[in-house]
């Protein structure tokens, strides 16, 4: 019986590879952004002030909580 699946070549591997990573990069940029949207909508004095005075510090350390306790909140989930 002949085989009827044609083997991989490296162009087709090279190509699914670039799309996992680019998948893996749009993850990564839905949960950065919903994060954000989030920070936007519970605590809008620290982006107002972040982009008042040009200072990202506070709004990173305040998104990093935010992911932290989604992470969290992820782990007891399961």
């Amino acid at each position: 019986m002949p085989d009827l699946e044609r083997p991989r070549s490296e162009p087709d591997a090279g190509f699914d590879r670039l799309v996992s990573v680019a998948v893996l990069v749009g993850a990564v940029a839905a949960v950065i952004a919903g994060a954000t949207v989030w920070l936007l909508l519970s605590d809008p004095v620290t982006v107002a002030s972040a982009i008042d005075d040009g200072e990202v510090s506070p709004l990173v350390r305040q998104l990093a909580d935010v992911l932290y306790s989604a992470i969290l909140a992820l782990l007891n989930y399961l």
